[in-house]
């Protein structure tokens, strides 16, 4: 079914100067705060403390409960769950949130729950993302503009994934984990610990494998600015472990070498930052591990 249902025949407006198409068979609480020109198709159901902003679609069997805001133009698909409560036993019923930004479409069978009291009280889905088909956010996760998330992908509570990540088909995120600006998760990827800004992990256990050059060239990063994340990559992550300087010290050649980079910059910023779960580890020749920040 295309996001455009039909059989809406019951027009009502809300404060929104155009109106609204609801499908007859849809419940919508009348305590709902419903914008003009949205599309709610059959068998939808809209909870009383929500709010669908202008023009956006619910196609069919969609559920939104919850203290929940749908950004405007957000496209829902059928048995898509929003907002509600958190799978977390810990969980009292407490009035916590979630939101959903402009324009990010939301595929079928997403359930993206919302925050807990201990969590911070929110689970946030940024604007211009696209969360495919089966995938779970979990509680108080955080996700920034444009975040891709390809099918079945589950993630525990309390993720963060930065703008213009893309998290691939069957990968399973630990509670706690931090997902970089713009990095890249592989496909059926156990990820325990965090990724760096532009980082590309693959395997199970997830394993640092270098940067996302394809983001890095098709979003207009010069081939000398290119050589520079090279070079400051290859030095905080050399792919022999043996005889070199310990990750502190090669931290700091980073930051005096490559500091003034802005996006290395961005990368060092990141590793500073405290974290539960440390940085995932580089995928190293002849199997040897070295515990990175961790």
């Amino acid at each position: 079914m295309e996001p455009n249902p039909a059989g809406l025949d019951q027009p009502r407006r809300s404060d929104g100067a155009s109106a609204n198409r609801i499908h007859p068979s849809a419940i919508v609480s009348p305590g709902a705060r419903i914008a003009g020109n949205v599309t709610i198709g059959p068998f939808c159901t809209v909870g009383p403390d929500v709010s669908i902003g202008e023009g956006s679609t619910l196609v069919s069997h969609v559920v939104v409960d919850g203290h929940t805001e749908i950004g405007t133009g957000a496209t829902l698909y059928p048995f898509c769950t929003i907002g509600l409560a958190p799978q977390d036993l810990k969980y009292r019923g407490e009035p916590t949130r979630c939101t959903v930004g402009a324009r990010t479409v939301i595929r079928e069978n997403v359930t993206i729950h919302r925050g807990t009291a201990t969590g911070g009280g929110l689970t946030r889905v940024g604007s211009d993302c696209l969360i495919m088909a089966n995938a779970h956010v979990a509680h108080d996760c955080l996700l920034g503009d444009r975040v891709i998330i390809v099918n079945n992908v589950v993630m525990g509570g309390h993720v963060v994934i930065d703008d213009d990540a893309r998290v691939m088909g069957s990968a399973a995120l630990h509670q706690f984990v931090r997902i970089g600006r713009a990095a890249m998760v592989g496909g059926v990827c156990g990820v325990e610990s965090d990724v760096i800004p532009y980082g590309s992990v693959l395997g199970n256990r997830a394993r640092l494998v270098g940067l996302h050059w394809i983001w890095l060239r098709r979003n207009g990063v010069g081939a000398e600015e290119m050589h520079r994340l090279r070079r400051a990559f290859r030095t905080l992550y050399p792919r022999q472990t043996t005889g070199i300087p310990v990750f502190e010290e090669r931290l700091a050649a980073v930051r005096a070498e490559y500091g003034a980079d802005p996006r290395v910059a961005e990368i060092l910023a990141f590793i500073d930052q405290p974290s539960k779960r440390g940085l995932v580890r580089i995928a190293t020749r002849g199997g040897s591990e070295e515990s990175e920040g961790a």
